[in-house]
């Protein structure tokens, strides 16, 4: 670690630029070229010192916004969803003509659902804690990867077609994305 604007760690390497990273607990990692001088690098820091401290502070925000979740809120949540997501995926697929295979109930940390080529469909518990309408949207998000297995407009066409205020129930979704 350096003093300096702020504290840092600076890492050497054969990259080509000089790059900042603000990590998940707010620390900031500097990367440079070898033999790239220490009075580089902090002024580097200095002409980005308001981006550093703005990333700094959308950490201290999502760490304010995350809830702790007890075992019991796991168990339940696990529960809950492991009867209400079948449900909704049985009710989408019919309404969209789709077949699907197995569906797994998971904790990830980085998704909401995923869907396999298999047809296998993976869905967070989590799902369970975010605001009503956030649920449905998934559902029909990975069914629709049934019949296109990508983000193309014909994707989001289908999406749109079965959910008309996805971008809504999505916006929602994302709100809730410190949990």
């Amino acid at each position: 670690m350096r003093k300096g604007i702020a504290d840092y760690e600076w890492i050497r390497s054969s990259r080509k630029t000089i790059a900042i990273q603000v990590k998940i607990n707010g620390c900031v990692v500097v990367r440079s070229p070898y033999g790239t001088a220490r009075s580089q690098i902090e002024r580097f820091l200095a002409q980005k010192s308001e981006w550093v401290q703005a990333q700094q502070e959308k950490v201290r925000r999502v760490e304010e916004k995350q809830c702790v979740i007890t075992d019991e809120m796991r168990k339940r949540g696990i529960d809950m969803a492991k009867k209400l997501i079948p449900e909704r995926v049985e009710y989408y697929a019919g309404i969209m003509g789709i077949s699907y295979g197995r569906i797994t109930i998971r904790e990830q940390k980085t998704r909401w659902g995923s869907c396999s080529s298999k047809g296998n469909l993976n869905f967070n518990w989590k799902l369970m804690l975010m605001p009503e309408g956030t649920l449905d949207y998934v559902v029909v998000h990975e069914l629709a990867h049934r019949i296109e297995m990508n983000h193309s407009k014909a994707f989001w066409r289908i999406v749109e077609e079965v959910l008309p205020d996805y971008r809504e129930r999505k916006a929602l979704l994302r709100k809730g994305d410190g949990i």
